[in-house]
């Protein structure tokens, strides 16, 4: 008898948590998408995860660290410009874990540069 309160009373509570538009029709789903943008107007993301700071390196130390970095002059736009960026300077575009004092460590290329 009990196992039968409990069914109904879980059968109940899931209808009322349907969602509806409040004259008790389902909603509608939007028309257009809500996905980030993408294309031109999208910005650039040179680097992410773990390796998410954008820098300017002058020295690779066995792919393991690098040297003389520096955070770029501006915000690049492009893998090209990321590169013009750095290669201004004399140096490399790295994507590295938390640099310090100059010195990165763990570093690798950023996404769209080979």
């Amino acid at each position: 008898m009990q196992f039968n309160t409990i069914l109904v009373a879980l059968f109940a509570s899931m209808a009322f948590a349907l969602p509806t538009d409040g004259d008790g029709t389902e909603p509608t789903p939007p028309t257009e998408p809500t996905c980030p943008p993408t294309g031109p107007s999208a910005p650039y993301a040179a680097c992410a995860g773990l390796y998410s700071e954008e820098q300017c390196c002058a020295t690779d130390v066995l792919g393991v660290a690098d040297l003389n970095c520096l955070t770029p002059g501006a915000i690049p736009s492009s893998p090209s410009d990321f590169q013009s960026i750095c290669a201004a300077g004399g140096q490399r575009a790295r994507c590295c874990v938390i640099p310090v004092a100059g010195q990165a460590v763990l570093c690798t290329t950023p996404i769209g540069i080979s």
